[in-house]
């Protein structure tokens, strides 16, 4: 197995800088469409076998250094008892909102094997596969916890600060219960084979850094500390635009911190210290021409000489009307300028 990339995660020396990108599996592919034809985007992620066709279609095509898996993470939220809608064009939707106490007691701590089994038969058979490693993935508490509170995406989220900061309990409760939830979830596919494992939270740079370090850093913290004690996978975390949080991104103990465009590579590893870095090229700007690119590409490059490892990766999700050959050509660029 190619393991560039989790040696990368452990700061050890790579002949290349590894590279993959945060949803390259996905509607941008033509592959992708194809196989998703008339189903729902739910039920794919509940078809192992079409899981598994769609998570090695960028490794195949792209030529990345690492998979991660085809889910999406709602799915343990589902779990907890919830129904989840997937509408085109919305996003995501739970009609029934968790705003009370009676809505948080309601809410499960399911076993995964029971409740999101089919993920874990992705990742076991994904394992037969694969010659790359395979990265799960979980939402961290915080950025769940909105999508239940709002009852979906948001702009304000003013229901979640609002009971952030009129009902602190309440919402403490339910950040407790996704954190158990989430915990299990991770560790479910650590045995299942998953190589390393990443926390996305995607909603994390809404807050101030006084209410991240209370509301969220704890749960992220927690999850993270109880990953390392079950198992020796590496864990990622990444706090989307997060560049006012690195230090209590990487207070959490994660082995490796993702970080968005929104911040000098160089800057950020000398905030989060002796530990690896993931990013953070503009998923736009893989639009440019290939001279532009190459440039853009060869000054990230040069900026994380001095982190303890670098993962090439964007700084959030490619976009759906990315180009694929220009995706497949920024893993080459990064490949050939990076090669020791």
């Amino acid at each position: 197995m190619n393991d560039t990339f989790l040696k990368a995660c452990r700061g050890e020396a790579t002949d290349y800088t590894p590279i993959w990108m945060m949803r390259q599996a996905g509607r941008y592919l033509p592959q992708y469409r194809e196989v998703r034809g008339s189903i729902t985007f739910l039920e794919l992620c509940k078809t192992p076998e079409l899981c598994v066709e769609v998570t090695l279609q960028p490794v195949d095509y792209l030529g990345v250094d690492a998979a991660i898996l085809f889910s999406d993470i709602l799915i343990p939220m589902e779990a907890m008892g919830l129904e989840l809608v997937f509408h085109d064009g919305r996003g995501p939707i739970f009609p029934q909102t968790v705003r009370d106490q009676a809505a948080v007691d309601r809410l499960l701590v399911p076993d995964p094997e029971e409740a999101t089994g089919f993920v874990l038969e992705t990742i076991r058979l994904l394992r037969r596969e694969l010659k790359v490693p395979l990265i799960g993935f979980a939402g961290a508490p915080f950025t769940c916890a909105t999508y239940l509170i709002e009852g979906g995406s948001s702009k304000a989220f003013w229901e979640t600060k609002k009971m952030m900061f009129t009902a602190p309990k309440l919402f403490h409760a339910l950040m407790d219960k996704i954190s158990r939830c989430t915990t299990a979830y991770l560790l479910a596919q650590a045995r299942a084979g998953a190589h390393a494992l990443q926390l996305f939270d995607s909603w994390a740079g809404i807050l101030a850094p006084r209410d991240f370090a209370e509301f969220a850093f704890p749960y992220a913290q927690r999850i993270i500390a109880e990953l390392q004690q079950q198992t020796e996978l590496p864990i990622i975390y990444f706090a989307n635009n997060g560049a006012t949080l690195l230090e209590q991104a990487a207070a959490t103990g994660a082995d490796v911190i993702g970080i968005d465009w929104r911040i000098n590579i160089g800057e950020a590893i000398e905030r989060i210290g002796p530990r690896a870095i993931q990013g953070n090229i503009d998923p736009a700007a893989l639009l440019l021409p290939e001279a532009q690119l190459r440039d853009r590409i060869g000054d990230l490059l040069a900026g994380a000489r001095r982190a303890r490892g670098h993962i090439f990766n964007l700084g959030h999700g490619i976009h759906q009307f990315t180009p694929p050959e220009q995706a497949r050509l920024a893993v080459e660029i990064v490949h050939q300028l990076s090669r020791r």
